[in-house]
């Protein structure tokens, strides 16, 4: 089975590091009927009492109004390659091994698995580097 390799949209909002932060930013978007596939919220060391949360996707004009209105933005500088498909034994190595071979530098990488399927958002620098990495990921089996 072939892998469904895409680009996606990455936003990003800050949020306050208290109980309820981002529960907060997250309700925000399912009132606009967002159905989130991809989210990760982490700390802001360099800024106390802050944090970050990246997500996709956001789709229509209703949750385009509402992330507007709770503070996400489009990310200019970070580029998302999005993998779906039959989980394998050692395909992370072999999808990871081929970027490397071409030399796409990665700058993070998120993946998980449930049940025989696995979903990975190949995050990278620019728009170049996350058109070849289209391109390469597109003919790993």
């Amino acid at each position: 089975m072939a892998l469904k390799v895409t680009r996606v949209d990455v936003w990003v909002a800050s949020i306050v590091d208290r109980p309820g932060g981002l529960a907060q930013k997250l309700g925000a978007l399912a009132d606009a009927g967002a159905e989130l596939e991809f989210i990760i919220a982490r700390r802001a060391p360099e800024k106390p009492g802050t944090g970050v949360v990246f997500l996709t996707p956001l789709k229509g004009a209703a949750q385009l109004r509402a992330a507007k209105k709770a503070r996400f933005r489009k990310t200019k500088n970070l580029h998302s390659v999005r993998v779906e498909g039959q989980d394998k034994p050692g395909l992370g190595a072999r999808l990871t091994q081929a970027l490397a071979e071409r030399g796409v530098n990665l700058r993070g990488l998120s993946a998980g698995v449930i049940g025989r399927r696995f979903v990975a958002h190949f995050a990278l620098d620019s728009s170049a580097d996350a058109a070849k990495a289209l391109r390469i990921l597109k003919k790993v089996s």
